[in-house]
Formats: C-alpha cells, structure tokens, sequence
C-alpha cells in the first residue's frame, strides 16, 4: 500500500512540474528583471520544501531522544538528506539569479551567507553519521546536533528582516505581490517541489530501514 502511494505521490509531482513549466515558459516576462525572473518559481519552493524537510528531522530527533525508537532516527537521516539536496538547488539557482539581477555569482549577503551556513551544518550533519560506527551512539549524537543546527533554520528565513541585505524582500510578507496568473502558477509548483521531497524522503526512509533489518542479520550472524 505505501508502495502504491509513494508511485501515486511521485506521479502526481512530475504531472504538476510538466504542467507548470509548460505554463511558466508561456508567462510574460517580469518588467525589470526579464526572463531570469521566473527562476523564482523553482527557487523559493526548494528553500520551502528544503526548510520542511529540516523541520521534520528536527522532530524526529526530539522524538528518537524521547523514545530511542530507530525509526525516528532513520526519518531524522532521510528528511536531512533530501533537504541537504533541496536546499543545493536553492543555493544554485539563486546563485544563477544573482548572477544576472546583481551581475556577480555570489553576494555575501545575510541571507546567502546564513543559507550556506545551513547547508553546511547539515553536511556536517551526514558526515557525523559516517564517523561513528555503534548505531545508538551515532544516532543520539545525530538527533543533538539536529537539533542544534536547527537553530539556523529562522536565521535563514528572518535575516531579510532583521539586516540590511542585498537580497530583495519575500514577496509574500515583505509588502510584495504577484499578478494573479503567476500566483496560481506559483502555489502549484511549490505544492509539487513540496510532494516532491516527501515522495524522496519516503524512499530514502525505505532504504535506512532495509539496511537496519541487513545490519540486525549481520549482528545475528556474528552471534553465531
């Protein structure tokens, strides 16, 4: 049944991102910035689900802490993994918008600077869990430093608002707008970008858990 959901779900997110792209290539261009604007509707949608998917392995963490159930531990290692390569892709295509809005590849700007911190705390992240071998261990220190990376999940999506920064304001809650046709656009790519990483999650968490049931077997085998 979780199979059928999981091609259903995957299905479902390449027939929005099909449609969507169809429609985004007919849309005018935006006035000021031309053609590169309509990066926008991948670009906030991978932060978005990327931000979603930080959220999630934050409360696995809390939970696995709470309980010690492994299952928790495997979706904290899945949502983080998916999120680390969402949030690659909002890093690169804001890099490629820069480039052409503000003529340089890359801005230390409050915002760009505290996303590339995230990205490399949940690297750091994955990379702790390849340096400790005994499973209770790695994962009660996974689960803690999850939750302390965490911390710079809101510094990402405040630090337009709390400095001054060449990133431009959120069109959403920064006094922004878009005309009608692109919003709807909008909603549906971001829904997809959204399934997209719950549909990877899901098959990421199926892989962590068919390798807990083949290290169970290697310990019984040990035994023997």
């Amino acid at each position: 049944m979780r199979d059928k959901i999981v091609y259903l779900a995957g299905a479902a997110a390449i027939v929005i991102f099909a449609r969507d792209i169809y429609v985004i290539a007919g849309l005018p261009e935006e006035a000021s910035q031309g053609i590169i604007f309509k990066i926008i509707f991948f670009h906030v949608p991978m932060a978005i689900a990327a931000m979603l998917g930080s959220f999630v392995a934050l409360v696995a963490s809390v939970l696995f802490l709470a309980t010690r159930n492994f299952r928790y531990d495997a979706l904290a290692v899945s949502a983080t993994e998916v999120g680390l390569v969402l949030l690659a892709g909002n890093l690169v295509t804001g890099s490629i918008w820069g480039r052409v809005a503000w003529g340089v590849w890359w801005a230390w700007d409050a915002r760009l600077t505290s996303a590339l911190v995230c990205w490399l705390l949940y690297a750091g992240y994955m990379m702790l869990r390849r340096a400790i071998e005994e499973p209770t261990q790695r994962a009660t220190f996974a689960a803690v430093f999850s939750i302390l990376a965490f911390i710079d999940v809101p510094i990402v999506i405040f630090s337009i608002k709390w400095w001054r920064t060449q990133h431009p304001q959120p069109v959403f809650w920064g006094g922004g707008s878009f005309p009608a046709e692109w919003l709807g656009v909008f909603l549906w790519n971001m829904a997809a970008m959204v399934l997209l990483g719950a549909v990877l999650t899901m098959v990421r968490l199926r892989q962590e858990d068919a390798q807990r049931e083949l290290d169970a077997m290697r310990r019984m085998a040990h035994a023997f």
